[in-house]
């Protein structure tokens, strides 16, 4: 299974909880600490979608509860912002301790500011990514504004976020004033990645340009066109956790330890919790990819179907097989497009068609040469497309030998 259950303790001695997400292979490149969002917790789709999306790039993600949310010990009412980011370090000393140190931070909304804060206490990082975040943490506080005068006068109020009531102390409320993000962006010195977007009616667009403003280079912003604060979206969590992928490969060494007893020519490693149904996680080589079923299955369409990735295989091969012999002979083939289908049709020659059980596994292959190249050697070369391996082993008896593996 990708995913497990961990659990560590704080600078108070609570145990929080959390849980850490492998790639297909349990053999990460990189680790990366998610934190969440101000009295969300690590289960928030957002969080999981981002997450998964990382994983399937081969990063392992560790997402946990802060202090008093979620599954975490501890209440809610004794913690601040500071006491976060100290959350934040403890989830990074457990990594080191037990895994391997993170290199990437990834914050949403305030979990943004605070990996931002923790990025100067955890010496492995090496990028940091925002998503939605404050320009100050100091801006929380206009969610519960309703309740700050009495939070002022009698040291404490109950305030209703997202529908539900959350006890909001004075000591909250004054630590939040004590901090300074542009400042401490400004002395980060690390790669920082800013996603937010335009439309965010919680946490404005202006937070972003001002921390962007703050920071040193190298330094991004990414907008999020039509994304809500939370990324309720599907698809919209989903492209903020590949455009983080994409952006940490340019600062991070993700060159990935191989097991070398599970090490074959083409290993091919397929990942799949019982909560996603059918999208995939997959390692294929070196590369990392999703198999999925298309929505008319039931699936959620984010990636190619066991079958379409047959029919990669079988036209990639065929292609490669052509450019190889065409190029032996010294033939100008300048181009090779190969179009490939699955389906079960009758066989040509028939008997009983009507049967259903007549029908058999069927490949439509369809070639499209560019070149100046004569009749002879265009017939030749449909020759050739049949010899390529994939082409043999489809059409060769094939044996497949499964053993159970702790």
């Amino acid at each position: 299974m990708s995913l497990q259950k961990i659990t560590f303790t704080n600078k108070e001695g609570q145990q929080l909880v959390g849980r850490l997400e492998f790639p297909a292979d349990r053999h990460p490149h990189n680790y990366a600490l998610f934190a969440h969002c101000f009295t969300c917790t690590k289960n928030l789709s957002a969080v999981k979608n981002i997450s998964k999306a990382l994983t399937a790039n081969g990063f392992a993600v560790l997402r946990f509860d802060f202090t008093g949310l979620g599954e975490s010990d501890g209440d809610f009412a004794d913690t601040n912002f500071s006491g976060n980011v100290e959350d934040l370090v403890a989830a990074a000393d457990f990594l080191r301790e037990n895994y391997e140190s993170p290199s990437l931070l990834i914050g949403h909304s305030l979990g943004g500011a605070a990996v931002i804060f923790a990025a100067t206490e955890i010496e492995s990082v090496d990028a940091i990514a925002t998503v939605g975040a404050p320009s100050n943490p100091k801006h929380v506080k206009h969610l519960f504004k309703s309740g700050l005068e009495e939070i002022n006068a009698n040291g404490e109020a109950v305030v209703n976020l997202s529908g539900r009531d959350f006890k909001i102390k004075k000591q909250f409320v004054d630590d939040l004033d004590t901090k300074s993000l542009p400042e401490t962006a400004k002395s980060l010195r690390k790669p920082l990645l800013i996603m937010h977007s335009p439309q965010d009616d919680t946490v404005s667009i202006k937070n972003a340009e001002e921390i962007y403003v703050a920071a040193h280079h190298p330094k991004s912003f990414v907008s999020l066109d039509g994304a809500d604060h939370l990324l309720f979206d599907k698809k919209d969590s989903t492209y903020v956790g590949k455009v983080i992928s994409g952006w940490a490969n340019r600062y991070l060494s993700i060159e990935a330890p191989v097991d070398e007893s599970l090490r074959t020519k083409h290993q091919v490693v397929a990942s799949l919790d019982g909560e996603d149904y059918f999208t995939t996680q997959m390692k294929v080589g070196n590369h990392y990819m999703i198999a999925d079923e298309p929505k008319e299955y039931n699936g959620n369409d984010f990636g190619p179907s066991p079958y379409e990735l047959v029919s990669a295989g079988l036209s990639a091969c065929t292609a490669m097989t052509i450019q190889m012999y065409a190029r032996r002979k010294g033939w100008p083939v300048d181009n090779v497009k190969v179009h490939t289908s699955y389906s079960k049709s009758h066989a040509e020659d028939c008997e009983n068609c009507e049967d259903d059980t007549a029908k058999i596994d069927t490949f439509q292959r369809e070639i499209k040469l560019a070149g100046d190249l004569d009749e002879k050697q265009r017939a030749k070369i449909m020759e050739i497309a049949d010899k390529c391996p994939v082409h043999r082993t489809l059409h060769s008896k094939t044996q497949i030998l499964t053993k159970l593996i702790d």
